[in-house]
């Protein structure tokens, strides 16, 4: 179940189609004060990612939100399992691996003491589609 405060967030973005510097705060001071509590929370703020046009400071807030879910809420802390792995490198990939999902799974790649192959994988394929776009150009 996700809190009406986070979708009133999404809709506030969806009908601006941007998420302002001020949203942002809003998000990580007020709406998400504890953090991102569910898988469902962080697919839904990755597909407002895809959607919408941002103040910078989204991406940075985007992050952290999402790594702090995976490496440390997510248990055993400080790793990500194959089935977190799976299911984070899916919902990271739908439309192709944009700047900020690349940006989370390396940061996830930092932060964890361990992460499945299955996250390893998405990058490399990113990794590779963003070297193919640059030979095609």
């Amino acid at each position: 179940m996700m809190k009406d405060s986070l979708r009133q967030f999404i809709d506030n973005a969806a009908d601006c189609n941007f998420i302002s510097a001020d949203a942002v705060k809003a998000l990580t001071g007020e709406v998400l004060r504890d953090g991102i509590t569910s898988r469902l929370e962080v697919e839904t703020l990755l597909a407002v990612d895809r959607i919408v046009e941002a103040d910078e400071s989204w991406g940075v807030a985007l992050t952290r939100l999402v790594v702090d879910f995976v490496v440390w809420k997510r248990q055993p802390h400080g790793v990500v399992s194959n089935d977190d792995a799976l299911w984070l490198a899916t919902v990271l990939e739908v439309s192709g691996p944009s700047r900020n999902a690349m940006t989370i799974a390396y940061a996830i790649l930092d932060e964890a003491g361990y992460v499945d192959v299955a996250l390893l994988d998405f990058i490399m394929r990113g990794r590779q589609r963003a070297r193919m776009s640059l030979a095609a150009a």
